[in-house]
């Protein structure tokens, strides 16, 4: 045991965490290669729009497996 969590415990809140937090660096990333390329209005949505995508898959693997109870 780490710190009072079991090593699966411990594994899920990296994972959640983790990701969540390299989503929030992408979205970083992405702003600034928008701003640097000049991509414009449609590219910057674009851009973010795809972002979002993988964002809403992490999203919804989370719901579905509280659903699920997995």
């Amino acid at each position: 045991m780490i710190f009072g969590l079991t090593e699966e415990q411990l594994a899920q809140w990296g994972v959640t965490f983790g990701v969540g937090a390299f989503i929030l660096y992408m979205l970083f990333v992405v702003f600034q290669l928008a701003r640097e390329s000049k991509a414009g209005r449609f590219g910057t949505f674009v851009l973010f729009l795809v972002l979002a995508f993988g964002m809403l898959g992490f999203v919804a693997k989370s719901i579905i497996a509280w659903l699920l109870n997995i």
